[in-house]
């Protein structure tokens, strides 16, 4: 099994990983929020997330719930909940996913079998590094409608068309954000107090959302 090291970042990629491999990690790491697994036939990245990645991915998960709250839109967080297809020999686990649009489909499931439930409506990707896995390709190939993309200056918006993403303005889960709104607050997080920051953002969604 040959592995691959990035000293810039916490990940590590494996290659020649069986799916039973995989699943076996999955199940030792099942109580835990680290380390994070993304597989795509064979490949397995292992990725643990340190205090300024997950700082940032828990601000864009606030801004998510606090926008949708106050468009009115029902958001529920599943966080970097498991999600794999054998059929298909992928699987991912998000810093952040959110079902909005299909979110009565999930409704009360304490499992998620992508053979036959919806895929996110929106994933998280925080990328302060670079990554060591192509994992839009994953997603693409759950069918994953939209990503945003952090990678520590600004957010890119990747929308699903056909097979892969094209990056646009504007979301299309939350439309009064944009990629230069969302840059923005991710960078006014850094440096206000999170209730401020807070309060600023509900401002802002609620000034668009009459």
């Amino acid at each position: 099994m040959e592995i691959v090291k990035s000293p810039a970042e916490q990940r590590v990629v494996l290659h020649n990983v069986s799916w039973e491999t995989y699943e076996r990690l999955l199940a030792e790491h099942a109580d835990n929020s680290a380390p994070r697994f993304a597989y795509d036939r064979g490949e397995l990245e292992i990725m643990s997330p340190n205090p300024e990645h997950e700082r940032t991915n828990r601000r864009i998960a606030q801004l998510v719930l606090a926008v949708a709250d106050e468009m009115g839109i029902t958001a529920e967080d599943l966080g970097s909940t498991t999600f794999r297809r054998e059929d298909l020999e992928r699987g991912f686990e998000p810093d952040s996913c959110f079902y909005m649009r299909n979110e009565e489909a999930i409704r009360g499931k304490d499992r998620i079998d992508l053979t036959v439930d919806p895929p996110p409506d929106l994933v998280i990707e925080v990328d302060i590094t670079s990554p060591s896995l192509d994992k839009l390709s994953i997603y693409a190939r759950m069918g994953v409608p939209e990503v945003w993309r952090y990678d520590g200056r600004k957010t890119s918006v990747l929308i699903l068309g056909g097979e892969g993403y094209t990056e646009t303005a504007r979301s299309a889960a939350l439309w009064p954000l944009t990629s230069e709104i969302l840059s923005r607050f991710i960078e006014e997080s850094k440096t206000l107090e999170r209730q401020a920051w807070m309060r600023k953002v509900r401002e802002w969604a609620r000034e668009r959302s009459g």
